[in-house]
């Protein structure tokens, strides 16, 4: 197919309407099979490489450093190793490992593999592989090639050579120490104290920072008694921070980094390293491997939704249990972990997810669309409307101030504290400040309206509701212009590409500031027009969006679903104009072959997870395709409607 060039205006146009039609309906009969049976969507994370060395370090150190029966060693010695049999598999041609089995080589989690095997007492059965990583690492640099990829920022590479002391790879003396005797502190008070690890690290501050003491403690001595003091209120602290799940964040490298170093210290048996080795005996994958993270559940289900409302389908067709359970996934206490306040939305329903500023905006642009569709309704009862509205209300209007609170001085929004710091996932984000952006317009009118289930209906607060929502969007639509790059893009916190040479995914990162722009009326904005024309000029020759091979290669530019669907999402949104169709039509076009040839449900690794831990999640290009399709059948139905003109 072409749609973009060989036929009139109108046979194009009626083609590629009956295409998309046809296309959007495929995608999105899939992404409805891949409801739980409680209605939502849980989706599927790559497993990952470095998660399952760090998982088999822990465990190998539990299994050595504690006193067990039988029937628990009897448990622990056949998942580590089960996870090395999947381990030594995962080398790569270079003899480095990748995140993912889809991932280039790095450094860290070829180290981590390294000290996997070693401390498993694995490394002799393997010793081609173990001389070929380990002349990997010497290529990269080792200590100081580890280092150099993660700059100042010491709350990978701390770890990952604290695992390597730990395995006797390295010495105790070229792991930082970390001032664990910080989380004694207020917790109000972690971001005055500039830790050197980003928020979301504090046990893993805690943890690694009492095995350096352990190991290697400092030569002051006053500052070894102020360690030695800290050490029992800080493993509280630890303890206070540990979800019912026993997984910190979900996150195996976390918890295993927090578990390898209790164990090393004598703490093998101490309740927080139980739970947390009950955490890894239930995430470990039926082939010996671990993911990254457990689930993003509330991260799926939200796109999924948003995804089906794009293309105008009646998410309440999809039934009450859905919206039951997104409802319940807001948190509505004080979080253990950061100390957020109630309002916001995690990843996961999981009790190791943590209230964020990416999965809040998406959680109430889903309550919103569902809301218009109850609003608009006038089948079902008007109690069961009432109650839905009123309860889609009351979260929405707890979430909007919960978003309003997180703005960061700058204008932007930070991923989960406010002021914490410059750090990765710490400092404002584009991508973020984006969908903040577009959330606070979708819920605007769930707060603003008399009668409405927010938090007050008297004029007064209205008001001031409007004024805040005013206030906070100015400043982060002059966010968004400071961050756009000279070329005219902009760059995401949570998204990369691996074959770009700074690892970054400017293309996420420009389509949904553009999206963003469109949706708020301010496409025209001189920063949104120099982003359309950044995407327009990022196309590759095949019609699609993304780069998946080195310029140097033949052919020199791969689209992935993900990058391409996006893209073209964003172009959707845009106004009518001559210079953005054919480009727009050529995208559609790529989108629509990939559906047909069930390419949109191959997934690539463009997620990037904390601290350049890559991943790939299995339903991002179904729900990346089915929102570009959707968005992209509205614009094409409206342009007929436009050259037919009015009814007679």
């Amino acid at each position: 197919m072409n749609f973009g060039t060989e036929r009139s205006g109108a046979e194009q146009a009626e083609q590629l309407e009956a295409a998309l039609g046809a296309a959007l309906e495929q995608a999105r009969a899939d992404l409805l099979n891949e409801r739980a049976s409680a209605g939502h969507w849980i989706g599927e994370l790559s497993t990952s490489a470095l998660s399952t060395a760090t998982a088999i370090s822990a465990l190998s150190l539990v299994l050595h450093n504690g006193t067990f029966a039988d029937a628990e060693r009897s448990v622990l010695q056949p998942r580590i190793d089960q996870g090395i049999r999947w381990l030594s598999s995962q080398a790569n041609p270079d003899g480095g490992f990748g995140d993912t089995d889809k991932s280039h080589s790095n450094i860290a989690t070829t180290w981590l593999s390294i000290a996997a095997l070693h401390l498993a007492g694995r490394g002799s059965e393997f010793p081609t592989l173990m001389e070929r990583a380990n002349a990997y690492v010497d290529r990269k640099g080792r200590v100081e090639g580890l280092r150099a990829r993660y700059g100042k920022d010491k709350t990978f590479a701390v770890p990952i050579l604290t695992n390597a002391a730990l395995a006797g790879l390295v010495p105790w003396k070229v792991v930082s120490a970390l001032p664990f005797e910080l989380a004694c502190l207020p917790q109000e008070w972690y971001h005055l104290a500039r830790l050197p690890v980003v928020s979301y690290a504090v046990p893993a501050l805690v943890a690694i920072g009492q095995a350096k003491y352990h190991f290697d403690p400092p030569r002051n001595p006053i500052m070894r008694w102020i360690r030695r003091r800290a050490i029992d209120r800080s493993l509280r602290v630890l303890a206070s921070m540990q979800p019912a799940s026993g997984g910190y964040l979900e996150a195996v490298p976390l918890t295993s980094f927090v578990l390898m170093s209790l164990a090393a210290t004598g703490r093998a048996t101490h309740p927080v390293a139980r739970q947390a080795v009950q955490f890894l005996l239930q995430s470990v994958r039926d082939d010996g491997s671990w993911p990254i993270d457990t689930n993003l559940a509330t991260w799926n289900t939200t796109l999924a939704l948003n995804a089906l409302e794009a293309g105008d389908f009646d998410v309440t067709q999809l039934g009450p249990n859905v919206l039951d359970w997104l409802l319940n996934c807001q948190f509505r206490s004080r979080h253990p972990f950061t100390g957020a306040a109630p309002g916001g939305w995690g990843w996961s329903d999981l009790s190791g997810a943590v209230p964020d500023a990416d999965d809040t905006p998406g959680a109430i642009l889903a309550l919103a669309a569902w809301g218009r569709r109850v609003a608009e309704d006038r089948t079902t009862p008007s109690r069961i409307n009432a109650a839905s509205g009123g309860a889609i209300g009351a979260a929405i209007g707890a979430g909007i101030p919960w978003l309003l609170q997180l703005q960061n001085r700058d204008g932007g929004w930070p991923t989960f504290c406010r002021g914490w710091g410059k750090l990765p996932f710490d400092r404002s984000g584009a991508d973020i400040t984006a969908h903040v952006l577009r959330a606070l317009r979708a819920g605007r009118p769930f707060l603003e309206a008399p009668g409405s289930h927010g938090h007050s209906t008297d004029g007064a607060t209205r008001q001031r509701t409007a004024r805040q929502i005013d206030a906070a969007s100015a400043k982060g639509i002059d966010f968004l212009r400071r961050q756009q790059q000279p070329n005219g893009s902009w760059i995401p916190l949570w998204f990369g590409n691996q074959f770009d040479p700074r690892e970054e995914n400017p293309v996420y990162g420009t389509a949904k500031v553009v999206l963003a722009f469109a949706e708020l009326g301010r496409a025209n904005d001189q920063s949104a027009r120099r982003g359309v024309d950044w995407l327009l000029g990022a196309q590759n020759a095949d019609g699609g969006w993304g780069i998946a091979a080195s310029p140097d290669s033949q052919p020199p530019r791969l689209s992935s679903v993900e990058e391409t669907a996006l893209a073209v999402e964003a172009l959707a949104a845009m106004p009518f104009q001559p210079e953005v169709d054919p480009p727009l039509r050529k995208g559609l076009d790529w989108l629509i072959r990939s559906v047909e040839t069930r390419r949109h449900i191959v997934p690539a690794p463009i997620g990037f997870y904390f601290a350049k831990l890559w991943y790939y999640e299995r339903l991002y290009p179904l729900e990346f395709t089915v929102s570009a399709l959707g968005r992209g059948w509205k614009r094409i139905r409206e342009q007929a409607r436009m050259r037919k003109g009015p009814n007679p």
